[in-house]
């Protein structure tokens, strides 16, 4: 063993490109000095094992260390580490232990936050949530959102452009709670978006862009941490698709068709020639199809599998293409779901080719209600 008092060391900060070794006082490189260096403890005082505190200390907080390595291992190769004074702070806010240690766990960069950046960003969170236990429910669901970035004045900057342009109070929180990326953005993204929103709207004939934006992110709040080049693609493929008129289309993108700007367009394509390929395949007509898709646009998020496979196991148990296409949302349900209640029904003596068949994409609740008054009946 090398006496106390020589610490061997590779370093290409210390030394040369080929990595010399050269003798070092222990002494001088770290006397009185007790520090965390890549997640440990280093002492000189003794020759007993390095005591690894930070993983000590993780682990009596019930956090998950291993997953948590997996998800950012970079985190453990960090000097300034917090995990106590988070602790603290999340406790103060209403968190339980078993939260923290999940938030930990799933994204340990929430360590390195300091207690004052911690403080700045709830403050601001507060700004547009209702109470400390609505922002743990965010932080339990998806940490990132929180922990993602340490740029407050970012966050704060985007607050205000956003209440600026006319967004309320639930507009930011339904943003907050669904798409908080939305606050990571740089400013100037965020603001591009808009302004290209409030284009459209006019060009559409709208005279209100402020209520055009509005409508847009409440009912997709995904749309901000999109491209405008994306949005502008599936804008022209919904007006030249279904021949739409400017009145028309602000009717659609302001409403059930506003999920599918964030869309990828080849997606929304693809899919959607595949519902005109299958549906004509069964005798529908293009007007008819056009038809069913603007009456329950969700259906272009349907890949080309997942669509066919329902429509086929729908039209193997008898049920017409057109009882389908004027109940577009039975598509909503699992082939799982509607092979097991076509069945129950079949055997309830439930006529599926002349009774409504809206049942079959029901809630769990709903559906058991009436399939109880149909056994009694």
């Amino acid at each position: 063993m090398a006496p106390r008092n020589l610490l061997y060391m590779r370093s290409n900060f210390l030394f040369d490109s080929r990595c010399w070794m050269i003798p070092f006082s222990a002494e001088i490189l770290f006397k009185s000095v007790s520090f965390r260096l890549f997640g440990v403890k280093c002492d000189n005082e003794d020759s007993e094992p390095l005591e690894n505190e930070l993983l000590n200390n993780l682990l009596t907080m019930g956090v998950d260390v291993d997953m948590a390595k997996k998800r950012q291992p970079g985190v453990f190769n960090r000097i300034g580490i917090n995990e106590q004074d988070l602790k603290t702070f999340l406790l103060s806010k209403g968190a339980s232990k078993e939260v923290i240690a999940s938030i930990i766990s799933r994204y340990p960069r929430a360590i390195t936050r300091t207690p004052e950046n911690l403080s700045k960003r709830w403050d601001l969170w507060r700004r547009i949530t209702a109470s400390d236990l609505e922002i743990v429910k965010i932080l339990k669901r998806s940490p990132e959102s929180f922990f993602r970035s340490n740029n407050n004045i970012n966050l704060e900057n985007n607050i205000k452009f956003l209440y600026s342009v006319g967004l309320t109070r639930k507009c930011l929180c339904r943003l907050l709670t669904n798409a908080p990326r939305t606050f990571s953005n740089s400013l100037d993204l965020n603001k591009q978006m808009v302004e290209f929103l409030q284009e459209v709207c006019l060009s559409l004939g709208h005279s209100d862009p402020i209520d055009f934006v509005r409508k847009i992110i409440l009912k997709n709040p995904f749309i901000l941490i999109q491209s405008t080049k994306r949005v502008k693609a599936n804008i022209k493929f919904l007006q030249s698709t279904f021949n739409l008129n400017n009145e028309e289309l602000l009717v659609l993108i302001c409403g059930p068709g506003a999920e599918i700007l964030d869309l990828s367009n080849d997606y929304a394509k693809r899919n959607y020639t595949n519902i005109k390929e299958k549906l004509c395949s069964l005798g529908c007509t293009e007007e008819e199809v056009q038809k069913f898709v603007l009456s329950y646009p969700d259906v272009i998020f349907l890949g080309e599998k997942k669509f066919n496979d329902k429509i086929d196991c729908l039209i193997e148990e008898k049920i017409s293409i057109l009882q389908i296409i004027e109940t577009p949302r039975i598509l909503d349900s699992s082939i799982s779901t509607l092979k097991s209640r076509i069945k129950e029904l079949v055997n309830a003596g439930y006529n599926l080719s002349t009774s409504n068949i809206a049942l079959l994409s029901w809630s769990q609740k709903r559906y058991k209600a009436k399939f109880k008054k149909l056994n009694i009946g």
